[in-house]
């Protein structure tokens, strides 16, 4: 007899996404159980309870998925998860908070493609600016860009000392090179357009961080990538469903590309992963990196 599949869901939020639940069970997880308000030191006896109630068959058709709304907690829980596994009661885990893992790869593969068809190169050595690069998806973003091999500055609109903390943060617990940037006002947003290449926006839902005065004076922008599908848009001038379109505002090569664009690269990165689950012969452990892989897979697809 076939066992059912079964995924638990953890996050330290008073609530689960319904969105990833959706997923879940779209990409084919049969039961799709929630477990809220954890602590990462109550995730090794969750996993143990898990991985020894179903044998070593079993566990094949078992799995984990991290949600929350922070980075560093959903990798410290999945670490925790790993830690606690006992060969061969094995399960697969797979972090994605607030879809911030699934959505800044998203943002990164869509631009790496829009940079192909204008025959831009790639990503590496590029100048990247990261607006809203405070929160998760924006820190993300920052954290996969960099290890394109980009030369990324995380933009905070609150101070530049809050810049400097999440960059510093996310450089010495990933294992790469970001910086922090001024972004407080209209002259410092003006001046540190001057030099990039490429724009992320990862600002909240409903705020616009760059206005079409601001991207007159990008003559070097070669991309543009905005995650806010509430209007206003978060880069004046991006319509939500742009795919690599011109951009009216900046150096006249840039080209725009919107939430829908990327929300659904994302959407299959996460839909992959999930079915990554599902379908391995051994335990797999997903996070960005993966994400990213897969959006990429996607996009060259």
């Amino acid at each position: 007899m076939t066992r059912p599949t079964i995924l638990h869901m953890v996050t330290p939020d008073a609530n689960l996404s319904p969105f990833d639940v959706n997923m879940a069970i779209d990409a084919g997880w049969q039961h799709c159980l929630p477990y809220t308000g954890l602590k990462r030191a109550e995730i090794a006896d969750l996993t143990q309870d898990a991985i020894f109630s179903r044998g070593p068959k079993g566990v094949r058709h078992t799995g984990m998925f991290v949600g929350g709304r922070d980075q560093n907690v959903a990798m410290d829980m999945l670490e925790a998860a790993r830690a606690a596994m006992i060969p061969p009661f094995e399960i697969s885990v797979f972090a994605d908070p607030s879809g911030a893992f699934t959505t800044a790869a998203g943002m990164i593969a869509c631009a790496e493609r829009t940079l192909r068809l204008g025959k831009d190169g790639g990503i590496a050595n590029r100048r990247v600016l990261v607006f809203g690069g405070t929160g998760p998806v924006g820190a993300v973003c920052a954290i996969l860009a960099a290890g394109a091999g980009a030369e990324v500055s995380i933009v905070s609109h609150e101070s530049l000392a809050k810049a400097v903390a999440v960059a510093k943060q996310c450089s010495e617990r990933f294992g790469v090179s970001l910086h922090g940037a001024d972004g407080s006002d209209d002259g410092r947003i003006r001046s540190l357009l001057v030099d990039a290449e490429i724009v992320f926006s990862a600002a909240k839902a409903g705020v616009q961080v760059l206005t079409a005065s601001h991207l007159h004076g990008a003559n070097q922008l070669l991309v543009a990538c905005d995650v806010n599908a509430v209007p206003p848009a978060g880069i004046e001038g991006i319509d939500v469903m742009a795919d690599g379109e011109p951009l009216l505002a900046g150096s006249g090569r840039a080209r725009g590309i919107g939430a829908l664009a990327v929300g659904n690269v994302k959407y299959r990165a996460q839909q992959a992963l999930l079915g990554q689950m599902l379908e391995t012969e051994r335990p797999v452990y997903l996070h960005f990196e993966h994400a990213l892989k897969a959006a990429r897979d996607y996009t060259k697809g």
